[in-house]
This record gives C-alpha cells, sequence and structure tokens, in this order.
C-alpha cells in the first residue's frame, strides 16, 4: 500500500473523526483490524491519515462502530471522496503557503467560525484596500503582483459567508483595532463601514472587548474555531502568528480555547453597543 506522507486537510479530519469514533464505541484497533479482516498497520495508516480507505471498508467501519445516522456517514463519505480534491484556491497553488491553503479548506467546509481578533479586522470582513494596507504592513518585501494576488484569494474567500449555506461567523474585536489607521484615515472608515453593513446579515455576529477586560491578558494573538457540520466531528482551532500556523485538533486542547471563547464572548459588548463603537470609530475618522 502506497503510504500517503503529505495528507491533505480532509483527509486528516477523516482520520481524525474515524478514530474518535472507533475510541467513543470501545473498539480496538485490533478489533478495527478484524472487521476489515487486515493488518493492525492498516487501521493505523487509516486514523493517521497516511493512507485513504474505500469506501466499502468505510462502510464495514462505519457498521462496526453503530454509526446508523445517514448524515453523518454521508459526510464521512463525502471527506473521504474529496480528500484528495482540491478547491477554486488550488489556482493559486504557487503563491499559498500550504498551511494557509490548508485553512482556506478548513474555512471553506466549516458550518461555524468564531474569531477572536485582538489586533485587526479578521480576512472574511475586510475591505479591498484594508487588506493591500495589511499584506503591505506584514510582508513589506511582496511585489505588486503578490499583494493583488494576496488580497483577491481573501476577498474569494468571502463567498463562504454567501454560499447556500453560508457560514455562520462570529467575530469578536478588541476595542483597541477601533483606533487603528492602517492605511490611513480613509480606508479605515470605509472599513469600518464595510463592517457595519455585514453586521446586519442574519449569519454574523460581532462583539467589541472593552478595552477594560483582563480577558486582553489571555490573549497571545488571534485565534479562530472552526465547527463542522457533523457532530462527529472535533472542532479545529487555527493560530496564526508571525512566523508560524498552528492547528490545534486535539479535543482537550481545544477545549482550552473554547474556554477562552467564552470568556471574551462574555467580557465584550452586546451586539447593538459595540455596533455603536464602530460607528463612533467610523465618524471620528470622518471628521479628522
Amino acid at each position: 500500500m502506497t503510504v500517503n506522507r503529505n495528507p491533505t486537510v480532509r483527509q486528516r479530519r477523516l482520520a481524525r473523526t474515524l478514530r474518535e469514533i472507533r475510541t467513543g464505541a470501545g473498539r480496538t484497533i485490533a478489533q478495527a483490524a478484524g472487521t476489515l479482516a487486515c493488518a493492525e498497520s492498516k487501521i493505523s495508516r487509516i486514523e493517521s491519515g497516511q493512507s485513504g480507505i474505500r469506501l466499502v471498508d468505510l462502510r464495514l467501519l462505519l457498521d462496526a462502530y453503530g454509526v446508523d445516522d445517514e448524515s453523518v456517514r454521508l459526510r464521512l463519505e463525502e471527506l473521504s471522496r474529496g480528500g484528495r480534491q482540491r478547491g477554486w484556491w488550488n489556482r493559486y497553488a504557487q503563491d499559498l503557503n500550504p498551511m494557509y491553503a490548508d485553512y482556506i479548506a478548513l474555512e471553506a467546509d466549516a458550518s461555524e467560525f468564531l474569531s477572536v481578533q485582538p489586533f485587526l479586522i479578521p480576512g472574511l470582513l475586510q475591505t479591498e484596500r484594508y487588506t493591500r494596507a495589511v499584506v503591505k504592513a506584514q510582508m513589506p518585501d511582496v511585489t505588486d503582483d503578490q499583494v493583488d494576488t494576496l488580497t483577491k484569494i481573501r476577498q474569494e474567500r468571502r463567498s463562504v459567508l454567501t454560499r447556500p449555506d453560508p457560514l455562520t461567523v462570529w467575530v469578536v474585536l478588541s476595542e483597541w483595532v477601533l483606533g487603528q489607521e492602517i492605511g490611513g484615515q480613509a480606508v479605515m472608515q470605509e472599513q469600518f463601514a464595510y463592517v457595519i453593513d455585514m453586521a446586519g446579515e442574519p449569519n454574523i455576529s460581532l462583539q467589541i472587548l472593552p478595552k477594560t477586560s483582563e480577558a486582553h491578558a489571555a490573549l497571545f494573538g488571534p485565534f479562530v474555531i472552526l465547527t463542522f457540520p457533523d457532530p462527529a466531528e472535533t472542532d479545529v482551532v487555527y493560530v496564526d502568528g508571525m512566523v508560524s500556523t498552528i492547528y490545534i485538533e486535539e479535543p482537550d486542547e481545544v477545549m482550552k480555547y473554547s474556554a477562552l471563547a467564552r470568556r471574551v464572548v462574555a467580557d465584550a459588548h452586546p451586539y447593538k453597543k459595540s455596533l455603536a463603537l464602530i460607528k463612533s470609530a467610523a465618524n471620528g475618522m470622518g471628521s479628522k
């Protein structure tokens, strides 16, 4: 059997979910191997994402694990079929960091998105001019063509907000973001106006974390929690730093970020107060 040493993010999700379903059903690797009449090493490779799985084997395992929810079965079969498939972002493969491409794939598959942002407006809510200013500030050595491409990619990511089953978005911005002038006052005024407009969409919730909140001390940087349609799938946490990107998939670690997110949401201003603060920031930019 050929071992895949570079599994896609979808393959890793399928592998992790199968492992969690097996352990939740109280089945051992040896018992799973008995179901497929194969070596235990094959199950280990499947559950690590290093080997794909045939639909017939997937269905046998789900039967053995007692998974009778048809929607769960269909979702896992879809992951199995689409493990090697690429989305629209594959057109930009030569310009995309592989970790960023993985993130876009996760975002495209997710049903819910919770973003805590202490420094910037999140990518899904950025205007084109704001994105350009951010890209240039973060990567001063990139060419104009690269700025154009990265900006276009970020704009295309917004398609998840208008698809037939739109992504449910919950964003918590630090109040410090409202005092920024990234790209200049005109860019920020346009950006705030766009956020206000998007916050009116039924699938988008927005809150402002006040400067006085002690929760800031627990924020080492921005993070995103992605939730998927299949309840059998564990949430994934995405942490993006200056020199590295981290995906957190282990349930215990994900729970820590979920607890932090709940704390931040609880400390943040309610929607109406948050919107009023953004409007005030936008008006302030216009009066300068």
